[in-house]
């Protein structure tokens, strides 16, 4: 069976590596819960010059738009106040859940146990019924409130990956960075990717 992984895109700078995420988990043949904030449609704009649509049916039409490759039924797409959504309960708890890029609000308020939206009740879904929960904070520098409530998140069983390439696989553009970075996210997730040459290889 294909996995079903929760990709929530939040307000942070990151956004390709988000977008990125989504592509190869899709020609990975997962089926993909996706996502979105309003704060990452701004970013989306800025970084991407992408407009990602407010609704969620139209927001999967310009998705898939870019990503002509991909099988449209592994993708839905759900609005911050849908309720009815399967990753709101741990009935029908995904997979694994990325949020990715992941803002330091969102960050807090997962660590805090809010859930006054679809992607922070996801989360709080993950972490209670044991599944993979992958943070990709973007922010510099870390404050001791950031730390804080990274620290409780991983204690809780979160993985904190932030977005810290490599250099030693030699990246020729900015592609090949933030492939490095998803490949990090990919094999958290346990989904196999030709993203980079690994270590030792």
């Amino acid at each position: 069976m294909p996995k079903t992984i929760c990709l929530a895109l939040t307000g942070a700078s990151g956004m390709p590596y988000g977008l990125r995420l989504l592509e190869c988990l899709l020609e990975a043949g997962c089926k993909v819960q996706l996502l979105y904030s309003q704060a990452s449609q701004v970013v989306a704009r800025q970084e991407m010059e992408f407009e990602l649509p407010s609704r969620p049916s139209d927001a999967k039409t310009a998705l898939l738009a870019r990503l002509p490759a991909v099988d449209a039924e592994k993708l839905a797409v759900f609005g911050r106040e849908e309720w009815f959504a399967p990753v709101a309960s741990g009935s029908n708890p995904p997979d694994a859940m990325v949020i990715c890029p992941c803002s330091m609000g969102t960050l807090a308020a997962i660590a805090q146990g809010l859930a006054d939206n679809l992607i922070e009740r996801a989360a709080d879904v993950v972490l209670k019924e044991g599944r993979k929960l992958v943070l990709v904070p973007r922010e510099t520098p870390f404050s001791a409130i950031h730390l804080e409530n990274m620290l409780r998140l991983s204690r809780a069983g979160a993985v904190i990956l932030p977005p810290s390439p490599g250099f030693y696989h030699h990246p020729q553009s900015v592609q090949d960075i933030v492939d490095f970075v998803v490949a990090r996210v990919m094999d958290q997730l346990g989904i196999s990717h030709t993203l980079m040459q690994r270590w030792g290889e």
